[in-house]
């Protein structure tokens, strides 16, 4: 080794001292700095790696360091103060369900089982368990349930609707087993209930809703086929909905709602077309939507509910406003939910348990990064392993 190779590496390492004097403050506000970086400020990171001076790798260095040990602080501090996931029962639970088929409740989720089965496998494949469940079963009776249109139905023998055609692509996408659809059958399906305006229809019927944009938006994208689809008409649309306190309704002039302010964000986010948003405004009136209990709701004057844990997180982190909420009272109050002696999660502490608010009570915690589960992707609702092997084939 030269001397300047010497003097080069004890320059870096004094550059790194230098650093790891910051404040736990600086600290926290550098991990956050970090947490909230989008892919674009990544790749210019990316780029300017490769010409960096020892001081500035040294600098990213202490960022990275220091994100990984708050985030790691942040998710036990959560475990050990707002008690534990009963992971296990819920498993239990998802898999029992399957089994009572002349149970009331699986009787009367009869027309909506491909939705269920969305839940309920993206639940398991959280926690790890996906495994659990016959792959194989599951495909045979899905594809059972495609209609002759390309659509997919909630059951054998229903019609076919565009919100059971997302749950039967988010479920094969869970398996990695895409490959057997026809992606052109399915895509002209979808494409074909976009209408004039750029709104999307459910079904043959025709009722409107911002909800079928963003399964329309997603179920392409996941497809490779938004090429199939008018976007700009559809994000066009989708701006029309847009109301004065920053949120979004089912159809213009509807309502500002937390599920449909989902559709919406998370349309607008996957089409690259999120700046239409005003992030301040509809992220204040989505912290507003936390109440006392910790829980959220939907819209003002509601009471909490957890499937909210879902739209609302999920919304705040597609604007990177979810400090504004407080997490750890979000935890406790999804954990308060649950039944800890049969498995499954509520809309509320002590009520009765279903695998609809089962699916976004965990799948609330893991945008919240609660130990022991898989991360979610919060625009396609999906983990975030199956939405890297959708888009990078890894």
């Amino acid at each position: 080794m030269s001397p300047a190779d010497f003097a080069k590496i004890q320059q870096q390492e004094n550059s790194y001292r230098k650093h790891e004097e910051h404040e736990p403050e600086d600290l926290r506000q550098a991990a956050e700095q970090l947490d909230h970086t989008c892919p674009e400020e990544m790749a210019e990171i990316g780029d300017k790696i490769a010409n960096a001076t020892p001081e500035e790798i040294a600098s990213m260095r202490t960022r990275v360091d220091t994100q990984m040990t708050y985030e790691l602080n942040t998710a036990q501090m959560l475990k050990n103060q707002m008690g534990e996931l009963a992971a296990d029962k819920h498993v239990k639970y998802i898999i029992s369900i399957e089994k009572k088929k002349d149970s009331f409740e699986s009787m009367v989720m009869e027309h909506l089982r491909m939705n269920g089965a969305y839940w309920g496998l993206t639940t398991l494949d959280l926690l790890g368990k996906l495994d659990a469940v016959d792959k194989e079963e599951v495909i045979s009776w899905l594809m059972q349930c495609q209609h002759e249109s390309g659509g997919f139905a909630g059951n054998i023998g229903h019609d076919p609707h565009i919100l059971y055609t997302l749950s039967a692509v988010q479920v094969l996408a869970l398996f990695d087993k895409l490959d057997v659809l026809d992606i052109d059958k399915v895509s002209n399906y979808i494409s074909g209930l976009q209408n004039e305006d750029g709104s999307f229809s459910g079904d043959i019927w025709g009722e409107v809703d911002t909800r079928f944009s963003y399964i329309a938006i997603c179920c392409l994208s996941i497809l490779h086929r938004l090429d199939k689809m008018d976007v700009d008409k559809a994000v066009n649309y989708i701006i029309s909905c847009k109301n004065l306190d920053g949120g979004f309704g089912c159809t213009p002039g509807g309502e500002s709602h937390a599920g449909q302010i989902f559709c919406c964000v998370a349309a607008l986010a996957i089409t690259g077309a999120l700046h239409h948003v005003d992030k301040d405004l509809l992220g204040w009136w989505l912290c507003e939507r936390q109440v006392k209990s910790g829980g959220l709701n939907g819209r003002p004057e509601k009471l909490p509910d957890v499937c909210y844990s879902w739209w609302v997180l999920s919304s705040l982190i597609m604007i990177d406003r979810v400090h504004w909420i407080s997490k750890e009272k979000l935890v406790k109050y999804i954990l308060d939910c649950q039944d800890l002696e049969n498995g499954g999660i509520s809309d509320r502490p002590d009520d009765a348990v279903d695998i609809f608010h089962t699916y976004f009570g965990v799948a609330g915690l893991s945008l919240l990064e609660y130990p022991g589960l898989k991360a979610i992707d919060p625009s396609y609702a999906l983990p975030d392993d199956v939405v890297n092997r959708i888009f990078f084939g890894k």
